[in-house]
């Protein structure tokens, strides 16, 4: 799907504190197409930016800041109402995945690995943009009735999937904190379109999935599987697949 949203007309917030990387970054994003680019060095003055853009804006944030990591950052926007949905792009070295792990869960769009070259960041910044982009290729009827089943341990991560699917017209939206759970609901209801994470416990996501391939799809009525990380464009797909079917 072509992007509504053009890259002239967001506002990018670069969280980073060094100027050298920050140069390298605002150059890249630069020969994108991004015109407005706002460069900070903590995530303090990053919420305050934040705070004075009223516009589509993205927030490009390194992980380790003077005052707040990259993951407390994104924690703070996700509990904020005016900020829970502003896209948000980890760029960091860290490969751990224990410290990524609140960035995922948190809902960001891309975790881009340094060291990195423009056609990385690229990908990264137009899966943000698509997040601001509103559905023109859906049947809102149809979409209405769309049953979808998210499983997530995380709060903040169903709260994510929640608001996204809410605005392409979902309603019909049910909730399982772990892959048991969510078993249990597949053998008593029917769904078009499972939306699940892989590290759960009681069941993972892993476990889920061959249970639902092996066992659920004709039963429960199973189309689609989206495994996390993913993009909104993604979930659009599936969903029009889905739909189709």
């Amino acid at each position: 799907m072509a992007l509504t949203t053009s890259l002239t007309d967001l506002a990018i917030i670069l969280v980073e504190p060094s100027q050298m990387q920050a140069h390298l970054v605002s150059r890249m994003l630069e020969h994108q197409g991004v015109r407005k680019i706002i460069t900070v060095d903590t995530a303090s003055a990053a919420l305050s930016a934040l705070k004075a853009e009223s516009g589509n804006v993205i927030v490009i944030s390194s992980l380790y800041l003077p005052d707040l990591a990259g993951t407390e950052l994104v924690a703070a926007m996700r509990e904020n109402r005016d900020f829970e949905t502003v896209p948000f792009i980890l760029v960091s070295s860290e490969t751990r995945p224990q410290v990524l792990e609140p960035v995922r869960q948190s809902g960001a769009c891309s975790i881009v690995a340094k060291p990195f070259n423009e056609q990385q960041l690229s990908r990264a910044l137009y899966a943000a943009a698509d997040y601001l982009n509103p559905p023109e290729d859906l049947d809102v009827a149809e979409i209405e009735n769309l049953r979808v089943l998210v499983v997530d341990d995380s709060l903040a991560s169903r709260r994510h999937l929640r608001r996204l699917l809410s605005e392409l017209g979902i309603e019909r939206i049910t909730e399982a904190v772990n892959g048991k759970e969510a078993v249990a609901l597949l053998e008593q209801a029917m769904v078009d379109l499972v939306i699940t994470d892989y590290n759960m416990p009681e069941m993972d996501g892993r476990e889920l999935t061959e249970y639902i391939r092996t066992q659920a799809v004709e039963r429960a009525g199973v189309s689609a599987i989206c495994d996390k990380p993913f993009e909104a464009g993604s979930i659009r797909r599936l969903i029009s697949e889905a739909l189709t079917r």
